[in-house]
């Protein structure tokens, strides 16, 4: 059986909350015979309202990731449905064990950023003391930064990377998709590089399956009519400036907190 067709078939049941959640994240497993899959649970009914976001869209912004994601082929969300719960239709996820001894972003004293690793902005802790904020320098990062740049994520953060099985995939994309430019990351680190061939070639074929296809259809279904538009928008300019995103002087471009 397919992850998707466990998510989206098999009895959910809701096992605990994750209380530190700003919006109603259930922990629990969805089964079906003998197989049972580890998932997070968000019904739309425990989305507290955003003033700029319209209310009870989290939910399919985080559907929208993650098919967005499996089209380019970049497979940073984990498996991901829009389906009926205990609490009412909400976003199921497969539930990913994080290795919490490889972490991708962190807070060091400053002037000590160490090999492989890029530093995005320098700050002081709350002892006064020079600090930086980095992140790894590795192909899963980029790729993920690259995405977030397409879905015009708000809010990516540290603990929104998850470590697992020598990969990196990403969690939290309910703030994405909005018509107006909101991206912000701790993933800067590739600001303004040049797209390789891949990168540009896998841009391409999203942006031909998102104006026509399945896909299409079903983002048709999930977001505003505006904000399918702003998707395509944000490929082409990928595309035709042929380089990662810049921060240039909006703010803020670094969620908070950033870990």
């Amino acid at each position: 059986m397919s992850d998707l067709r466990a998510l989206s078939e098999g009895e959910l049941e809701v096992t605990g909350r994750l209380v530190a959640a700003s919006n109603g994240t259930f922990v629990g497993q969805v089964v079906q015979g003998s197989l049972a899959t580890e998932c997070v649970y968000k019904p739309v009914r425990g989305e507290r309202p955003l003033w700029d976001f319209p209310d009870g869209t989290l939910a399919a912004r985080e559907y929208a990731a993650y098919l967005v994601s499996e089209a380019a082929g970049w497979h940073v969300v984990p498996p991901t449905v829009l389906r009926d719960g205990p609490f009412g239709v909400g976003m199921v996820q497969e539930w990913v064990d994080v290795d919490v001894d490889a972490p991708q972003v962190a807070v060091v004293p400053a002037d000590e950023t160490p090999d492989g690793w890029f530093a995005v902005v320098d700050a002081v802790d709350l002892d006064d003391r020079p600090v930086t904020l980095l992140h790894r320098d590795t192909p899963d990062l980029r790729t993920m930064a690259l995405f977030d740049a397409v879905v015009n994520n708000a809010d990516r953060k540290g603990g929104h990377l998850l470590p697992s099985d020598g990969r990196v995939r990403g969690c939290d994309h309910g703030l994405t998709f909005h018509e107006e430019p909101k991206l912000r990351t701790v993933l800067w680190g590739w600001s303004g590089d040049v797209l390789e061939p891949g990168e540009r070639s896998r841009l391409e074929t999203l942006r031909a399956d998102v104006t026509s296809g399945p896909l299409c259809d079903a983002l048709a279904d999930l977001l505003a009519v505006d904000e399918r538009r702003a998707l395509t928008r944000r490929i082409d300019q990928l595309l035709t400036s042929g380089r990662m995103p810049d921060p240039g002087d909006r703010w803020p471009t670094i969620p908070w907190p950033p870990l």
